[in-house]
């Protein structure tokens, strides 16, 4: 039974750890979906983070029940091998344009908060995520059960720390009190869950697959979720609290910097961590789908993988996110919708 709580707990890290990367611990990514819609944001949180719930969950089920290899079989069980050719193609281009995000925003870190060449923050992490990746899924895990807890632990500490000096604001900001003539808000949730969880099959297929177990499939799969919805709101408020970071590349870092030298170092590593968690989460994921379309050796198509994600991202982090996580958003929403009223496979 302990056992069995552990491997909950380490799934559910993993997921979080899949999800969060450079535009969600940098804030970035939510001022793009959430908050610029103000207190409207907080609904399209919940929406989000029920569908985090629930077809994260089923994602790794049926992996499980199917015995997928990489989202390559999962996607040939939900549309046929046809349609599924062209998925799985889409798929791979939007997790190589997703870690190339990440491989920027590593990039930017570097430069915009520690004064250190853009391109050393690039190297540094293609040789580090090359070392873990080539661990496997044990490296996976060991990162995430490091990263994510640090990563709560933060969110809630800043969180908490800004709410408990203004907290009059919580209501202010978190409930909205009428509904917008725009309605741009209300699709923002399903683009947002629909772009994550299209990009976090790449981890979640495998993570069923090994796993096996429903019973720490689900429970694994509804924590993570439930963490992702509190992250979301936590970042959201303090987003909403401080509007004039929402130019920045890194919104967070400028808030951190209120709480002095040592909590803005702290968010620091916290925001390259888990940039870093992403790419190798992504790389791993999309190495064992080169490995099953095209029968690589595992150490070259990591290279290979690591060598198109530093090509792209020498485009920049600030344009990649901006334009590319609203384009896959709305195009992976056929797939979210078809993950929806897709039927589970037999035990």
């Amino acid at each position: 039974m302990r056992n069995r709580r552990i491997s909950i707990l380490l799934l559910a890290a993993t997921y979080v750890g899949t999800v969060i990367g450079a535009g969600f611990s940098s804030g970035k990514e939510i001022v793009t979906f959430f908050s610029v819609y103000g207190a409207l944001g907080t609904i399209g949180i919940a929406v989000s983070g029920l569908l985090f719930i629930l077809i994260g969950t089923k994602i790794m089920i049926i992996s499980a029940r199917i015995q997928a290899y990489s989202y390559q079989e999962l996607n040939e069980y939900l549309f046929g091998k046809s349609i599924a050719r062209v998925v799985n193609l889409f798929i791979f281009i939007v997790v190589i344009g997703v870690t190339s995000v990440m491989l920027s925003g590593a990039g930017a870190v570097f430069h915009e908060q520690l004064g250190l060449p853009f391109q050393m923050g690039i190297i540094i992490t293609l040789i580090l995520s090359y070392i873990v990746v080539m661990k496997g899924l044990n490296g996976l895990f060991a990162i995430n059960s490091y990263i994510v807890p640090l990563m709560i632990l933060f969110v809630l500490f800043v969180a908490g720390s800004i709410a408990g000096e203004h907290p009059h604001l919580l209501a202010e900001k978190l409930l909205p009190v009428q509904l917008s003539d725009n309605l741009s808000w209300a699709g923002s949730p399903f683009a947002y869950a629909a772009f994550n969880l299209m990009t976090a099959q790449v981890v979640l297929v495998p993570l069923g697959k090994e796993i096996q177990d429903e019973h720490i499939l689900r429970w694994g799969g509804f924590l993570g979720g439930l963490i992702l919805f509190f992250l979301l709101i936590a970042i959201h408020f303090l987003l909403s609290v401080f509007p004039e970071t929402f130019l920045y590349e890194i919104p967070m870092a400028e808030i951190v910097q209120h709480f002095g030298t040592l909590i803005h170092v702290l968010f620091l590593i916290v925001i390259y961590g888990e940039i870093f968690n992403t790419v190798v989460g992504n790389v791993f994921g999309i190495t064992r789908q080169l490995q099953s379309a095209f029968h690589l050796r595992y150490q070259h198509a990591v290279l290979l993988i690591l060598s198109a994600i530093f090509l792209i991202s020498q485009v920049g982090y600030g344009k990649l996110l901006s334009v590319l996580y609203p384009l896959f958003g709305y195009m992976g929403l056929f797939f979210l919708l078809w993950l929806l009223i897709k039927k589970m496979p037999g035990k």
